[in-house]
């Protein structure tokens, strides 16, 4: 009895939630991109490529925050917007 919930339990996969790069409308970031920080009062940051993945790096103050605190749990998208340059 207990092998058939055994059964039952391992063809369910868990599917795990895709973390994208992207910025609170979903547009997508990469590393150089200039975004404003909703959150940690960073002002104008600059996306760069850290050790663990990416980092927002503050024009200001030079403050460094890893870009997994900067996920909406709600919508898995970054609390950043995108700062839109002419380049």
């Amino acid at each position: 009895m207990f092998d058939f919930f055994k059964k039952i339990s391992s063809r369910r996969t868990p599917v795990k939630p895709i973390l994208l790069l992207a910025d609170v409308n979903g547009v997508p970031l990469r590393e150089g991109d200039l975004v404003e920080s909703l959150r940690y009062d960073l002002g104008r940051c600059r996306v760069q490529l850290a050790d663990p993945g990416y980092a927002y790096e503050s024009l200001a103050t030079g403050e460094r925050v890893g870009w997994l605190r900067m996920v909406d749990a709600a919508t898995g998208f970054q609390k950043v917007k995108k700062i839109e340059t002419d380049a």
